[in-house]
């Protein structure tokens, strides 16, 4: 098996740098390699080192670039692709005006295939690597978006969108079709080749009581898939949820009581929590995910990221196309960013990319799998070029250290800065 060794700037992480001192986390190599084998990465290290005890190895030099492991994005909605930046709508008049339109045509198999397949497209361009996704109440949706995957060798979490209620006529299903159908798709893609399935309830508001239930009865039977959903979004959703289910205790009840919290549990935005909410999903270990670009677009709120990972909560950070702005996950690091520091917490480039790669891959439960640069994993890897445009490259020039280096790419970079991309240890990008 041909072995291939990338060297450039390498950077891994040996802890959550959300939690003490970020520099006890990271493990940066200004001269690193990364040996690569069957998919998998089976060494990093010195670039030297590495290129003299494996002299048989092909080798890509990236000189200044930095290699990081793919972005992985936690929670997005391809089938959103073709709306994203539409304009000015909250969340309720998005779904109702932009949304539920579009994911309508998604019963066209040619349209869902040409959708997902670009949607891929997109994302590796801008350095994903993964993907967790919403597709539609429609199982071609799920299938064409599995099968655009699997083409690309992409490891994927998807599922089909559940609703049967608060949604137009040809977009509802039933809480026993909900059941049917999800069961189905599990059994068909849950586990092969790099796909994962996940029980997909949109939100309570669309999903009758009944519905949930039956939902939490497949995750009871299937308890290795991920199950995702949203959470406490938006004030106006919240009050709704309240409505929709007045014997709740908050909106997290309305998931808990039928059996859709736990620790595979994946739950977006999470913003507007109460100490209960907090509480329970760090007792359970179910993770939350941080959408910024999405929640400043739509007006949302500032999630309380350094909060909650002081709370044992883990956190996973996502475009959420297409409610999301950009493909970038560049982008939403920096988005991320800009709401820490309205919420007086600035942080640190290591902590941002950490929460793009390793943070992401633990909110899927994919530690070690995905989203890490070190032996064992799978070797998708992002590259990205330090000074991709003049602005970042006059900025870069004055950098003292590598973070000032690294930081204007996360501020100012796009699909330009992403130099080359490798899934499962083939070159796609470049």
């Amino acid at each position: 098996m041909t072995k291939h060794l990338l060297l450039g700037q390498t950077l891994g992480f040996s802890g959550n740098p959300l939690l003490g001192d970020w520099a006890d986390a990271v493990d940066f190599d200004s001269v690193g390699g990364v040996l690569i084998e069957a998919g998998r990465i089976v060494a990093t290290g010195d670039g030297a080192a590495l290129r003299a005890a494996h002299p048989d190895a092909a080798v890509t030099d990236y000189g200044a670039a930095l290699i990081s492991a793919g972005f992985v994005d936690a929670h997005m909605h391809y089938p959103q692709t073709g709306i994203i930046a539409s304009w000015g709508k909250q969340l309720i008049d998005w779904l109702n005006t932009y949304t539920f339109p579009e994911e309508a045509r998604f019963g066209d198999r040619a349209y869902a295939d040409d959708v997902a397949g670009r949607t891929l497209d997109l994302a590796l361009a801008h350095g994903t690597t993964t993907l967790a996704s919403f597709c539609t109440i429609h199982p071609t949706s799920v299938d064409a978006f599995f099968e655009a995957a699997s083409a690309r060798n992409m490891a994927v979490i998807a599922g089909k969108t559940c609703m049967d209620r608060n949604a137009p006529d040809d977009l509802r299903d039933t809480a026993q079709s909900a059941y049917d159908d999800s069961k189905a798709l599990l059994e068909k893609w849950h586990g092969r080749g790099r796909a994962s399935y996940a029980i997909t309830p949109r939100f309570s508001p669309t999903s009758t009581p009944e519905q949930l239930s039956a939902l939490g009865a497949l995750w009871a039977e299937h308890p290795d898939c991920l199950m995702q959903t949203h959470l406490s979004e938006q004030l106006p959703e919240i009050a709704w949820v309240q409505e929709l289910f007045p014997e709740a205790r908050d909106y997290l009840d309305t998931y808990e009581q039928f059996g859709l919290l736990g620790e595979r549990g994946l739950y977006g935005h999470a913003i507007h929590l109460t100490e209960r909410e907090i509480s329970r999903l760090s007792e359970v270990g179910a993770a939350v995910v941080h959408c910024p670009t999405s929640n400043t677009f739509i007006g949302s709120g500032l999630f309380d990221l350094m909060g909650l990972a002081k709370a044992s909560v883990t956190v996973g950070l996502a475009t959420d196309t297409g409610g999301g702005s950009s493909f970038s996950m560049l982008r939403t690091m920096a988005a991320a960013y800009e709401i820490g520091q309205l919420r007086g917490a600035a942080l640190h480039p290591a902590q941002l990319i950490w929460l793009a790669t390793e943070g992401s891959a633990a909110a899927l439960k994919m530690t070690g799998q995905i989203g890490r640069l070190g032996a064992g994993a799978a070797a998708d890897i992002t590259v990205l070029d330090l000074h991709s445009t003049p602005a970042i490259a006059q900025r870069a020039a004055r950098a003292g250290d590598i973070w000032d280096a690294v930081f204007p790419t996360i501020m100012m970079g796009d699909d330009r800065a992403v130099r080359d991309v490798w899934v499962a240890g083939e070159r796609r990008v470049g």
